[in-house]
């Protein structure tokens, strides 16, 4: 009897489980680990000498592009980036397997966090078959050996919903707040300039920057810009000032990237869509990233 007929093409996702989000061991557990799961040094001074910000800011735009046109888990690509500066942290790399390296961080936290990981294949055709499938196997053995198979990192993400959820915020408005704080959340993963906050900081400075941007003061002081950035301080446990700092670095590089107008945003796979790329020039597609070889 074939069996597949049975099956549903929608992925169908469990329900978050409100007592994991309002127990504050919980939360405190993930601030106790996150230190373990993000580069300890800033290795384009100290370990890469082949690879600049600006490749590491080109391949990190691929990948988001790549999940972005897959639908793939909205943790991929924090995670996949996550491996990637954990990796670049303590392995100097040749330019050239930049973008190797940057499949083989989707490959695996696809696998993770996806119920329908991405196949090697198609991560090789993004690539415009500039690698292969062993390669990128082969590839994935050492990543794994580097990380020392701590795979189940703590991103920001992680921290979202333990936030939120502790904000006075209006019910009818989570959603929203939601979805910009986890799009500022890609955006920083993108700048390589943020890479050694923890993620907890991200989050908290995400979640300051969408309420700010949203402008739900006007319903709540309780969440005007200073109390909101010390209620988030206290959520934390973190300083104010480095709270502060970090939500005013986010909003720069929202606002930098709004400047570059409709360029960014196609690198970012906004205007993502197979038809749409398929008409694009070759100069636009996610393959960009070839051009850090030059």
């Amino acid at each position: 009897m074939e069996l597949y007929c049975l099956e549903s093409d929608v992925a169908v996702r469990a329900q978050p489980d409100p007592n994991i989000f309002y127990d504050a061991r919980v939360l405190q557990n993930l601030l106790t680990i996150e230190e373990r799961f993000f580069p300890q040094c800033s290795y384009f001074q100290q370990v890469q000498t082949e690879i600049q910000p600006y490749m590491r800011r080109m391949v990190a735009g691929w990948m988001h592009e790549v999940c972005e046109e897959e639908n793939s888990n909205e943790d991929v690509f924090p995670l996949a980036i996550n491996y990637l500066d954990r990796f670049l942290a303590v392995m100097p790399t040749r330019k050239n397997y930049l973008q190797l390296l940057g499949a083989v961080c989707i490959f695996l936290a696809s696998k993770l966090k996806d119920c329908r990981p991405l196949s090697a294949e198609k991560l090789c055709m993004y690539t415009e078959n500039s690698i292969t499938s062993r390669e990128l196997l082969d590839w994935e053995l050492v990543v794994l050996g580097k990380l020392k198979w701590n795979m189940a990192s703590v991103t920001p993400n992680d921290f979202v919903e333990h936030i939120i959820r502790r904000l006075p915020l209006p019910k009818d408005k989570l959603g929203m707040v939601r979805k910009h704080t986890q799009t500022f959340v890609a955006l920083c993963a993108t700048d390589d300039r943020l890479a050694m906050n923890p993620p907890s900081m991200i989050a908290t400075g995400s979640m300051g920057a969408a309420v700010c941007g949203l402008q739900l003061d006007r319903a709540d002081e309780r969440l005007g810009r200073d109390n909101l950035t010390d209620l988030l301080a206290k959520i934390t446990n973190t300083e104010v000032d480095c709270l502060r700092a970090c939500q005013e670095q986010i909003e720069r590089v929202l606002a930098a990237s709004l400047q570059q107008g409709p360029q960014y945003q196609q690198e970012m796979g906004v205007q993502a869509g197979s038809k749409a790329r398929e008409q694009q020039d070759q100069s636009s597609t996610p393959t960009d990233v070839r051009d850090v070889n030059l």
